[in-house]
């Protein structure tokens, strides 16, 4: 199969400081990877390298045919790159409904289909983005870039903060999603826990390199490299 995302040896950070060192990895459409390591590792400059929100000093980023590397971050969302940051970054003078519609392109996932994901976004669809529930915001977030159909969806900390009734629901969406196989899925999560037995692939960032890449089910059962690399063995 085809190789949808191609990174060879990026070094990227922020103005004079790079934070990411030589990363090479590949995914392929429909693959799912867990992005893992301890605060301040990288994994979120990684996803953010892959929007174009970092300086990209040397290496390549493929994305299909594209090359990211000459293609403007405002750009990447056209190109097929869905992104749900930390901080979320839902319109909150806008409604639920009026979130989801302003980005949406055609493609599988349509309102009506992100409705009956998150049935709690129908209830609450006239309801503006600053009203809404921190998990109600997260379920907003992840249906606006639904909205955009992507080819890879990278979701960064989707479940950080929030009740563990709404974290299971939010894991039990994103592993349909990988189920399903329509899109590549990029998770970055804390918990390694969570989100090894719904990806197929972990890597593991230490101070900006990859030291481990592997299938998840294999990591998962592997105590001694879960300690080592994210201080947990076995929660």
């Amino acid at each position: 199969m085809p190789k949808l995302l191609e990174v060879d040896g990026v070094w990227a950070g922020y103005g004079n400081a790079t934070v990411l060192e030589d990363i090479s990895f590949n995914l392929e459409a429909g693959a799912s990877l867990a992005l893992l390591g301890r605060n301040g590792m990288g994994k979120t400059t990684l996803l953010a390298t892959l929007m174009g929100a970092t300086r990209l000093s040397r290496g390549s980023i493929r994305f299909g045919e594209l090359d990211l590397g000459v293609v403007p971050s405002h750009l990447r969302a056209h190109a097929g790159l869905g992104w749900v940051p930390q901080e979320r970054d839902i319109f909150p003078s806008l409604s639920v409904e009026e979130n989801l519609t302003v980005v949406a392109r055609p493609g599988p996932w349509f309102l009506n289909k992100v409705y009956a994901t998150f049935p709690r976004l129908q209830a609450r669809r006239a309801n503006m983005g600053n009203q809404l529930s921190g998990g109600e915001q997260q379920m907003l977030a992840m249906g606006r870039a639904l909205m955009l159909n992507p080819k890879m969806l990278l979701l960064d900390e989707p479940l950080e903060g929030l009740a563990p009734l709404v974290v299971q629901e939010l894991l039990g969406v994103i592993a349909q999603m990988v189920r399903e196989g329509s899109m590549a899925v990029i998770l970055v999560e804390q918990h390694a826990h969570q989100i090894l037995p719904i990806t197929r692939e972990a890597l593991v960032l230490e101070r900006g390199r990859i030291v481990h890449h592997g299938h998840s089910d294999v990591l998962a059962a592997d105590p001694s490299v879960l300690d080592r690399w994210l201080g947990v063995a076995s929660h």
